[in-house]
């Protein structure tokens, strides 16, 4: 079906989406140095992370769905940064978009999502860490406003070689 004439609907993720997330993450372990992860989950391993982002507060899940056969085109969270409590207005956000959902907007639509669910929390930064290269996450996040704010270079091992992280940081 070409892409153009695919509706996209994003709403907040549910227990029974864990099996879709958990295929679109394990093919980016699998796959990419996007994530630092390098072994794959079941979806048993993956539940606490989905319990951990419920429909309010500022740890949020916003999943897209192809909506005629509600397939999981991709999902976007917004998770803690660090474990301390001067951290709690913090929060890290990442996007994952399937693999063959890519290069269609629904990154795009997912962050505006998120960043909306957001608008009403006590949430004052939000950062992502970007493994690089990585252009398409780069011209995403500068286009909800990030900024970039420093590297961390060769700060984690994947594939037998190192690879550099630029964050970027969002007033919210």
């Amino acid at each position: 079906m070409p892409s153009e004439h695919v509706e996209v609907q994003v709403r907040p993720g549910i227990e029974g989406d864990l099996d879709a997330l958990t295929a679109i993450y394990n093919h980016y372990i699998r796959e990419t140095a996007i994530t630092f992860d390098t072994a794959i989950f079941s979806p048993e391993e993956r539940r606490p992370w989905l319990l951990s982002h419920p429909e309010d507060g500022p740890h949020r899940l916003m999943v897209a769905t192809d909506a005629d056969s509600q397939q999981i085109l991709g999902y976007a969270t917004s998770s803690p940064y660090r474990p301390k409590p001067a951290y709690l207005t913090s929060v890290e956000t990442s996007v994952y978009v399937a693999p063959d959902a890519g290069r269609r907007g629904i990154g795009t639509l997912l962050y505006g999502a998120l960043f909306d669910a957001l608008a009403g929390e006590d949430v004052h930064r939000a950062y992502a860490g970007i493994a690089q290269p990585n252009e398409a996450s780069e011209r995403l996040h500068a286009r909800f406003g990030f900024r970039y704010v420093g590297t961390y270079h060769e700060v984690g091992r994947k594939f037998g070689r190192y690879w550099d992280v630029a964050w970027h940081e969002k007033r919210l």
